[in-house]
């Protein structure tokens, strides 16, 4: 009895801060039973544990959020062109920072580029400089099989670096993918990012959040985010877009009503406000993370403003989100082969994906 209590002031509070959207979400969650099982539904935040098996085939239209743990690495293909924003962790980190020494997952994402895009990406993108998005980019780019036209990277600004990120490796991993850009003959943009408008095959993508903010109070407050439209559909990758200094409530009205949301921040608490969501209102949310890792009061807001369903990289060994004329559709990645039983792995090559010269 005083949990069903607790419930039904959970409920008007969220119906006093948001009325215009909460009893829609609340009519969606009760067709599936009873009124106290829709309440517990809507503030549960269920995550999916199971999608169609993804079976892939070349030449299609997708985006690949890949299983790199609570970090992201995100593969945009249509058309037989290829890019990546952010390349996951690594096991680079600096030997006088113990607290960093994490799994990298460089590995697997350079074998998942070589395996499905046959070392050929026109461009790749870091969102901002933390570890676990830039942290496998001078891996990959460093790699003598791989061929990329060019890199975006937002300049990074030490100073800014706030108290819980003094012994993180922001510097470290900004200058490594810089260094590898030279190294390889790569060449870095680092200018004129906001509301740059880029494409690839059939994608149509846009910029956000591209200016330096030298105020900004963490490096999550300076990630970059882009919104991908493709054959009626629309899908904003997020990156770890904040809130702290209202990013997200002054952007969620310039980037509009989505299908997809890739969750920022990998569901954390700070980002994937009420701000963003009532203006997104996503049908589908990606979080790159494992479900439980994602903060409950993320997932029900998801769940209580927009009745989006949740899917986590880390719980379906990653997702396939393919554009079709019919909408978006998710599949479970899975187990992809690493290592050097990868090379069994060998998609028709396009003529667009031959290496750049």
């Amino acid at each position: 009895m005083l949990a069903d209590l607790a419930i039904v002031f959970l409920v008007f509070g969220a119906v006093f801060r948001s009325w215009r959207h909460i009893p829609q979400a609340v009519r969606a969650s009760f067709a599936s039973g009873g009124f106290w099982r829709g309440l517990r539904l809507m503030f549960r935040g269920k995550m999916e544990k199971q999608l169609p098996a993804f079976q892939y085939t070349p030449g299609g239209t997708r985006i690949h959020f890949l299983a790199t743990g609570a970090s992201d690495a995100i593969l945009l293909e249509s058309d037989g062109h290829f890019a990546l924003i952010d390349a996951a962790e690594d096991y680079d980190n600096p030997k006088n920072k113990p607290t960093l020494q994490k799994n990298g997952f460089e590995q697997y994402v350079l074998d998942y580029v070589r395996r499905v895009a046959g070392g050929r990406l026109d461009w790749v993108l870091g969102t901002h400089s933390h570890s676990d998005h830039l942290g496998g980019f001078d891996t990959l780019i460093l790699a003598p099989d791989i061929r990329i036209g060019q890199a975006y990277l937002k300049p990074y600004l030490n100073e800014n670096k706030c108290q819980y990120e003094k012994s993180w490796d922001n510097q470290e991993v900004y200058d490594q993918m810089a260094a590898a850009c030279r190294a390889r003959g790569v060449p870095l943009i680092q200018e004129n990012l906001d509301g740059m408008r880029l494409t690839l095959g059939e994608m149509e993508l846009t910029s956000f959040n591209g200016e330096l903010h030298p105020s900004s109070l963490d490096e999550n407050d300076n990630s970059i985010g882009l919104l991908v439209q493709c054959r009626g559909s629309r899908a904003f990758l997020a990156g770890d877009i904040c809130n702290v200094t209202s990013r997200e409530s002054l952007l969620g009205p310039k980037i509009g009503p989505v299908d997809l949301l890739k969750c920022g921040h990998h569901g954390y608490e700070g980002s994937s406000t009420m701000g963003m969501i009532v203006h997104l209102m996503p049908k589908d949310v990606v979080v790159c993370n494992s479900g439980w890792r994602a903060y409950p009061t993320v997932k029900r807001r998801f769940v209580g403003i927009s009745n989006s369903r949740l899917m986590a990289t880390a719980d379906l060994g990653g997702i396939a989100a393919e554009f079709t004329n019919e909408g978006l559709r998710y599949f479970a990645i899975g187990e992809f082969p690493k290592g050097p039983g990868g090379a069994e792995f060998t998609p028709a090559v396009l003529p667009a994906q031959q290496p750049f010269a």
